[in-house]
């Protein structure tokens, strides 16, 4: 009897806890519990801010986060001081940081304690192209114009503006010099917004911007592009400047500019988050490629739309990596120290 009392008791329990677990609701899944900062290690105006105060303004007018998001510049040491940031800022789920090639040129080049592995990959939004830019009023209309001017001109007279030092803008540069065989001076400026406006006031002679940071010059009649950095010419066929889209810049490599170069817009978090807080993101950001504004800013940019996660994002950043490490070496920008 006693035994059996025991076990009747132990059913009974047993009873009443799976009762009592299954009335109750499931855990709610991770999401912010406050405000989340979204880091952009580069100047205002530039690709990497409009695509990151795109992805906060889309988040806001469709109520896909219950927390505010807000966009924090810190460009200092060429992006370095916003790495910094987020690699002490271990296990704080509330704070992404987008990424452009600078994710690999700034450690390499300048040497600072930071590697891309030092925080958690969550996706590539897209890949960003460059156009090869001169002013509207510049006799230069095309490629083979270009080169000619440049070679017209005492070595480091003809004058290239770009982001940062040691950056994309001049690797892209350099590869440039060995093309053409000549010296430019580069002038690097705080972001491509900068640049393109420097450009507009004729304080460069050409640039190497990202179709989103010299858009709006475009469409106004300020600027020029002459060729694109791809393989192939841009899809995108909406109609810009009279009857010109990005589909009608021809490709460097066709008008006999052997350079190619794309770029990196991905979103990376803290090192030490969950891959429950990961996921949380991922989602979110699957939500806001859905919309028309973010359709909108793909046409108007020009990007490439590749969306990575997972290991095959890693694997991707891990590559371009390598590649950037060779890129730098071949122009002399690796840190000696």
């Amino acid at each position: 009897m006693h035994l059996r009392l025991r076990a009747g008791l132990f059913a009974a329990v047993a009873f009443g806890a799976g009762f009592a677990s299954a009335s109750l609701p499931a855990a709610a899944a991770w999401e912010p519990t406050r405000s989340v900062e979204f880091i952009v290690p580069a100047g205002t105006g530039g690709g990497a801010d409009q695509m990151a105060r795109v992805i906060q303004g889309i988040i806001a007018k469709h109520g896909l986060m219950k927390q505010s998001m807000v966009v924090i510049n810190k460009a200092g040491g060429a992006g370095g001081e916003g790495f910094l940031d987020m690699k002490s800022s271990r296990g704080n789920p509330h704070k992404l940081v987008i990424t452009l090639s600078n994710l690999f040129t700034t450690p390499l080049g300048t040497g600072i304690p930071f590697n891309w592995k030092d925080l958690t990959p969550v996706a590539m939004m897209a890949l960003d192209e460059f156009v090869l830019w001169v002013n509207a009023e510049s006799p230069i209309k095309s490629v083979k114009d270009y080169v000619a001017a440049v070679k017209a001109v005492p070595a480091g007279q003809f004058k290239m503006g770009g982001t940062g030092s040691k950056q994309e803008d001049q690797i892209i540069t350099v590869a440039l010099e060995k093309a053409i065989g000549a010296k430019f001076t580069f002038i690097p400026f705080r972001g491509g917004g900068e640049v393109a406006v420097q450009l507009v006031g004729k304080h460069v002679d050409s640039t190497v911007n990202n179709p989103i940071e010299a858009v709006a010059q475009w469409r106004a009649g300020q600027l020029r592009p002459l060729c694109v950095f791809d393989a192939k010419p841009l899809p995108v066929t909406d109609k810009i400047v009279g009857d010109l889209s990005w589909s009608s810049i021809p490709t460097c490599k066709s008008q006999g500019l052997d350079v190619e170069y794309l770029m990196l817009r991905g979103i990376f978090m803290a090192p030490g988050v969950t891959q429950e807080q990961v996921t949380y993101y991922i989602d979110l950001l699957k939500k806001v490629r859905e919309t028309p504004e973010w359709q909108q800013l793909m046409k108007d940019g020009a990007f490439n739309p590749t969306f990575m996660t997972g290991d095959q994002y890693r694997k991707w950043v891990e590559n371009e990596e390598n590649r950037h490490r060779v890129l730098m070496k071949d122009a002399g920008f690796l840190a000696t120290n």
